[in-house]
């Protein structure tokens, strides 16, 4: 189990390095110029701005600019910002607990919502509830995450003054933008665990059990949900890189102060550091929730847990 474990956590750097790789490569080419985004052309000489560009490290080739990054990442140095020059780790250190609360209130709801429709959906297939579970589905992968936090921004702020429609201050104000986030991943955890039940219910142990006279209930959530929940862990792993790539827009929308927010200013400002940092650390992240959902697997698959037993052995 350990091994498993450890061997799970170095094979991600790979993903880690290859990312922050391909970052680094689509932002060197992209348009714009982060010397003209800090000056006043009209205001300096050629030569202040030719010296500036030096300092900064931009005027050198390609290559030389990505070994100097790769070497600094090595030893934990994300480096600075070319706008105001602040260190970039402890920026996005400053700023992720906003995205990480955020990010956390909507797995929550996309769990309580999507696992909760998702059973209810399979157990009472084609009627009322089943349809209305579905609709639900439907809704949270069809809807832009921009168009509907504002339609719950005009709602719930606007007409009828229940919760505050931007900021970062008080519990208050995650209400609105998780739900906009936590929908998203209810849609597709509603159909993957309605599917999964579905399947599970037409297994032949389950049939073994109800004729082996176990209520329907135990039926049900002790052994039908827990075999149909494999899928849906494993969703929820990449549904967690989703939202953490949609705070981007949320918090932009409600104004909320996280790393979505800085990547998008850094962005604008071809602030390269910070976006190459921002990304890293969020490619980082998603790494370790991704290997900690495949962990999680033998705790829920016991046949998981033997196969990985005989792979150690």
């Amino acid at each position: 189990m350990i091994k498993a474990a450890a061997f799970r956590l170095l094979s991600s750097l790979g993903v880690v390095l290859g990312s922050s790789m391909l970052v680094f490569c689509i932002l060197y080419v992209l348009p714009g110029d982060v010397v003209m985004n800090m000056i006043d052309p009209s205001a300096m000489s050629p030569e202040a701005i030719a010296n500036l560009r030096r300092q900064l490290g931009v005027d050198r080739p390609f290559y030389e600019q990505f070994i100097q990054y790769f070497s600094h990442v090595l030893q934990g140095d994300f480096g600075k910002s070319l706008v105001n020059s602040d260190p970039v780790l402890p920026k996005i250190l400053t700023h992720f607990p906003a995205t990480l609360l955020l990010t956390a209130s909507a797995s929550m709801v996309s769990i309580a919502v999507g696992v909760v429709l998702g059973v209810l959906s399979a157990i009472h297939r084609n009627k009322t509830i089943d349809i209305v579970a579905r609709i639900v589905g439907l809704f949270g992968i069809s809807m832009p995450t921009f168009w509907s936090g504002i339609l719950l921004i005009l709602i719930f702020s606007v007409s009828l003054g229940w919760l505050p429609a931007m900021g970062s201050d008080g519990p208050e104000t995650v209400v609105l933008p998780a739900l906009t986030l936590g929908m998203l991943g209810a849609g597709f955890i509603v159909r993957m665990v309605r599917n999964s039940m579905l399947e599970v219910l037409g297994e032949p142990f389950i049939v073994t059990l109800r004729a082996k006279g176990l209520r329907e209930r135990a039926v049900m959530y002790r052994h039908a949900l827990r075999n149909a929940l494999i899928p849906a862990v494993t969703m929820m792993g990449i549904l967690i890189g989703e939202m953490l790539a949609g705070t981007v827009v949320i918090e932009t929308v409600f104004s909320r102060q996280g790393i979505g927010r800085i990547i998008s200013d850094a962005i604008m400002a071809k602030d390269l550091p910070v976006v190459q940092g921002v990304i890293l650390f969020t490619a980082i992240v998603y790494v370790i929730v991704n290997a900690l959902v495949d962990i999680s697997y033998a705790y829920i698959d016991p046949r998981v847990r033997r196969i990985q037993r005989v792979g150690g052995n």
